[in-house]
């Protein structure tokens, strides 16, 4: 047999720069009000009233809000448990 160096195996960009942080995002909904978005984001992540409330009108008025950044992992988990809460929540990488 030959010496043939192994076949590189391409890895999507995530993998590539494990440095750039992920984002969790809320995204407005007809269903929920804000006060009980504001509520959500002072139970799951700890934010003050003001902030809570900051955010909220990020999602109610720009339809969307970076509530969450860090590892890809921490984000997953947070959009679960947002999830369980009935609000929209997804997890991108930052760019």
């Amino acid at each position: 047999m030959g010496s043939t160096a192994p076949a590189e195996v391409e890895r999507p960009s995530s993998d590539v720069r494990p440095d750039v942080p992920w984002l969790t995002i809320v995204w407005n909904d007809p269903v929920n009000l804000m006060s009980y978005v504001t509520y959500v984001f002072q139970a799951v992540f700890g934010y003050p009233r003001e902030k809570a409330e900051k955010l909220m009108m990020d999602v109610h008025h720009k339809g969307r809000a970076v509530v969450a950044s860090g590892a890809r992992e921490e984000m997953e988990r947070d959009v679960q448990i947002l999830h369980s809460y009935g609000l929209w929540a997804t997890v991108q990488q930052d760019s």
